[in-house]
């Protein structure tokens, strides 16, 4: 019987919540968007963390460039530096008490500490990074690296994505259910399911749950073994 290749395809985050890794940690192959174009609102290069109770944005700050460039050709602010410091010292300030705050400040470290100024390449490297310490073994490949029509868009173009590496399951979150159709991808020869993220809580030494901060919230109140295991927490519908 013919091995089941399962997929998985999305944009670039920083630090991003524990959903995305349980996808990443799912599939064989998970392919990163270097060759679309940034969105200033979205997750690529921001996130949250928990600060006096509540959730506080953080952000890779970056140049002003034209807004057609892929995120490829986005490039981190001169500023970075000094703002990596102010950064560090919100984390060290809100996380001081964590049981597990010299694992997550360790992470941040080997995260911040790579060199190179490309926004694609140094959220890559985070995404890298968390998942060794994650345990993840799944195949990251970078979409330009793949031979497609780089014009097809939407659906198409994750299929061509799918075929180009003969994938049999495409797996989405669960926000796809209203994109993607399971018969239009079945005629391609490939299954789609999607990812139902099920419901996380840990004590963050806070009076109420906040959900869907960035995987450092989740590691530095369960430490790397703790995050580990939420990795199983999800359904494939």
């Amino acid at each position: 019987m013919k091995k089941e290749l399962k997929v998985a395809i999305m944009q670039p985050y920083f630090l991003p919540y524990i959903g995305y890794w349980q996808l990443f940690n799912i599939v064989d192959i998970f392919v990163i968007y270097d060759d679309i174009k940034y969105t200033k609102k979205g997750w690529i290069n921001r996130n949250r963390f928990l600060n006096n109770k509540k959730y506080e944005y953080f952000t890779i700050p970056i140049k002003n460039d034209s807004d057609s460039l892929n995120i490829v050709d986005r490039v981190i602010s001169d500023d970075f530096e000094r703002d990596k410091e102010k950064l560090f010292r919100k984390f060290e300030s809100t996380y001081k008490k964590a049981p597990y705050y010299h694992e997550g400040m360790g992470v941040l470290i080997d995260v911040f500490s790579f060199p190179d100024k490309n926004l694609f390449n140094f959220i890559f490297n985070s995404i890298n990074t968390i998942g060794v310490n994650l345990g993840i073994n799944s195949n990251l490949i970078i979409s330009s690296s793949l031979n497609i029509d780089n014009n097809l868009i939407g659906k198409y173009r994750v299929i061509e994505i799918c075929k180009s590496l003969n994938a049999t399951q495409y797996i989405n979150p669960i926000g796809g259910v209203k994109l993607y159709d399971k018969q239009c991808f079945y005629e391609e020869g490939i299954k789609l399911y999607f990812q139902k993220v099920n419901e996380i809580c840990y004590p963050q030494l806070n009076d109420n749950f906040v959900p869907y901060l960035s995987i450092i919230d989740v590691i530095m109140y369960n430490g790397i073994e703790g995050a580990k295991e939420f990795l199983s927490y999800m359904e494939k519908i």
